[in-house]
């Protein structure tokens, strides 16, 4: 028999691979319930993309890989992250239905239960498991919205001290879960090395995409969510300072991010998200890779997928010193800490002609890749106790 893990996620598994869909493919020896998280009963009101995921719990799970089955969480009441009664009330209700699959699929009490909110702290007493393992991606209370940082951070400590494994994606954040439970161990994001690398392996054979055709170079590119800490100041400046250069920008831009005062630039493309199997065409025309961060608690704690995709690529990259990760990585990264420089390392990096960089930056992608990722983290579960290496 296999491990069985229910992973209580914080993205659905569709469309934008991020950690939590690539470290539960790769899981060796385990059979996965994968719920996507829910969404507000108020959503719609806000968002009309969101209609279409309020019934979604209703469907048949949908198996995504042959030891993973999807699930949509039921929808929830607001503002769980301002009042910890109302996350309560929520988390009561999200483990009947977890439960329910739980039954489905023949999981039990040996069941790992893998979380990566704050939020699920209240569903751990009503799922049967026998491990805990919750994975820290972000500096949660940070986030804008309806959120009390206070209760956030309350609930975080309150799934983080009982769990028999805590990982975390930073330096900053690793700190922070050390004090709650001293199981806590570092894993930043990675990179699926496998696409990325294509850039590189597959260069004479990737076409350029319609949508770039005729662009002019030096092109600047960006790939990720557009969200409210990217320092767009910097994306300006080079679009006002660079005129003869593309600057492209691609992922979907997050609401309540207004980007409006970057559409008047003609050499600014948005382009929306590509299908990851599709990025690679898109970075081979990039001539530099974008990795720019605002200064603040959030960008200071976050481990950015695309700054180890870019490594991937072997491209020269750009980067702010935040994340702090960056630094790892200074001997073939720009890394700029102020506007001047960013503009002068800009130019640089497109003229960049090492091929030494080049393999070395590749070098990094691969020893940053999820397979290794993934094999640190399933070596210190192994040897804790909290999967069985002998299952499967």
């Amino acid at each position: 028999m296999k491990n069985h893990i229910v992973c209580l996620s914080t993205t659905n598994y569709h469309p934008l691979p991020t950690r939590k869909q690539n470290v539960m493919s790769r899981l060796q020896n385990a059979e996965i319930l994968y719920f996507d998280p829910p969404v507000s009963v108020i959503a719609p009101l806000k968002d009309k993309k969101a209609s279409a995921y309020i019934n979604k719990h209703k469907q048949p799970g949908e198996q995504v890989q042959e030891n993973i089955t999807v699930y949509a969480l039921p929808p929830v009441l607001p503002f769980f992250n301002k009042y910890r009664w109302v996350n309560r009330i929520n988390q009561k209700r999200q483990a009947k239905f977890v439960r329910q699959k739980m039954r489905e699929h023949g999981f039990g009490e040996e069941t790992v239960l893998w979380c990566y909110s704050p939020s699920s702290c209240d569903i751990v007493a009503h799922v049967p498991h026998k491990k805990l393992v919750y994975d820290c991606v972000d500096r949660h209370s940070a986030y804008k919205g309806h959120i009390t940082p206070a209760v956030v951070d309350q609930m975080e400590r309150d799934l983080a001290a009982p769990a028999d494994q805590v990982f975390a994606t930073a330096v900053g954040l690793a700190e922070t879960l050390e004090k709650m439970n001293p199981s806590t161990e570092m894993i930043p994001n990675g990179a699926a090395y496998e696409i990325f690398s294509k850039v590189q392996t597959e260069r004479d054979t990737l076409s350029c995409p319609e949508d770039l055709k005729g662009l002019p170079h030096p092109i600047y590119g960006f790939v990720g969510m557009l969200q409210e800490c990217i320092d767009y100041a910097l994306i300006e400046e080079l679009a006002k300072q660079r005129p003869e250069a593309t600057i492209v920008l691609i992922g979907r831009t997050l609401p309540g991010v207004d980007l409006t005062h970057l559409k008047q630039y003609k050499n600014i493309v948005f382009h929306g998200l590509v299908p990851q199997p599709e990025l690679p065409a898109y970075l081979a025309q990039f001539d530099v890779c974008l990795n720019v961060f605002r200064a603040g608690a959030l960008s200071k704690d976050v481990s950015p997928l695309k700054f180890y995709e870019y490594l991937a690529t072997g491209k020269p990259v750009v980067s702010t010193r935040e994340p702090l990760q960056v630094e790892d990585f200074k001997d073939v990264v720009y890394i700029a800490h102020d506007t001047a420089e960013f503009l002068t390392l800009c130019d640089t990096a497109a003229a960049e002609q090492d091929a030494d960089k080049v393999a070395k930056r590749l070098a990094y992608g691969k020893s940053c890749s999820w397979t290794e990722r993934v094999h640190q983290m399933e070596k210190i579960l192994y040897s804790r106790g909290v999967l069985d290496e002998s299952q499967g």
